[in-house]
Formats: C-alpha cells, sequence, structure tokens
C-alpha cells in the first residue's frame, strides 16, 4: 500500500476529528485508525509552560523522512504527522500521530514507533517556564529512557 504522509509543524492547535476524517472518511480498505495525542502537562503546578523552538524547514524535512519510513516498514493506508511550537500551556495539545491501515497492528506500531521517534530526535528545542517567576525557565535534556525507548526499533 502506498502511503504519503502529511506533515505540519505549526504554531496553532489542531482538529483531532478532522484530521482522522481526512484520513478515513469514504474508505473502504482502513480498518484501523490510531491516533495519539501528546499534551503539555503542569508537572504537578511546577509548569507554566513550554516553549518549543525548531528549524523551520529542517524540522519538517526530518519528520518526512521519518514518517517514510513508517509508510514503507508498516502496510499503512494513511499517515498523519502535526507538531506545534511556540509556547504551549498546561491542557494544550502538542503533537498529533494519525495511522491508519487496513489492520490493527500496523496502525498501532507505526504510530509507536513515530511517536519513540518524534520524543528522542525530532529537531525540536524545548524549553520549560516554571509557575513561579522567581525561578529562570530550562532547556529540556534528552532522556535516557527515550533513547531506550527508540532503540527497539533498529533493524
Amino acid at each position: 500500500m502506498d502511503c504519503a504522509p502529511h506533515i505540519r509543524v505549526q504554531a496553532g492547535d489542531f482538529d483531532l476529528a478532522a484530521e482522522v476524517n481526512r484520513l478515513s472518511a469514504g474508505r473502504k480498505d482502513v480498518g484501523a485508525v490510531v491516533t495519539f495525542t501528546g499534551r503539555c502537562r503542569d508537572e504537578d503546578g511546577r509548569l507554566a509552560a513550554l516553549e518549543l523552538e525548531h528549524y523551520p524547514g529542517m524540522a519538517e524535512a526530518e519528520i518526512a523522512r521519518i514518517a517514510r519510513e513508517a509508510a514503507d516498514r508498516w502496510s499503512l493506508s494513511g499517515l498523519t504527522v502535526i507538531h506545534r511550537y511556540g509556547r504551549i500551556e498546561p491542557g494544550e495539545n502538542i503533537v498529533l500521530v494519525v495511522t491508519a491501515s487496513s489492520h490493527r497492528k500496523a496502525a498501532l506500531e507505526a504510530a509507536d514507533f513515530l511517536m519513540d521517534y518524534l520524543k528522542s530526535r525530532a529537531p525540536f528545542w524545548k524549553k520549560e517556564h516554571p509557575a513561579t517567576a522567581a525561578e529562570p525557565g530550562r532547556w529540556v535534556e534528552a532522556k535516557a529512557e527515550d533513547e531506550d525507548a527508540l532503540a527497539r526499533w533498529k533493524k
């Protein structure tokens, strides 16, 4: 099945229902649609916002590259990745991955693969802004557990 991934990097929010409908409406070959929405947490009241920065053009190209790998690796009929940038407050959406396939396993695994990649390797820089103004913001380092999660997908 040939699937052309749909990639967007944007400041504004996204509409989950519209994105699912775009991949599945009128498609009789779609037996599974998997969605993952990553949202900003308040970290038990410690976080006022996240600030996500990216290099325009590079972020889209790199996400498209890994999305193409997912589309080639699993039998997908549709794939969307939307990643936001800018200031994002707790409760707001950060990322959306939607995979569509004839069968659930392909859609589930592709979505899981994409999120492991986005979490550890996507070219975004994340700064945490604390809820108390007395503390300075800090850039977030990559976590070892995110790298470990990505390692399981190595061929």
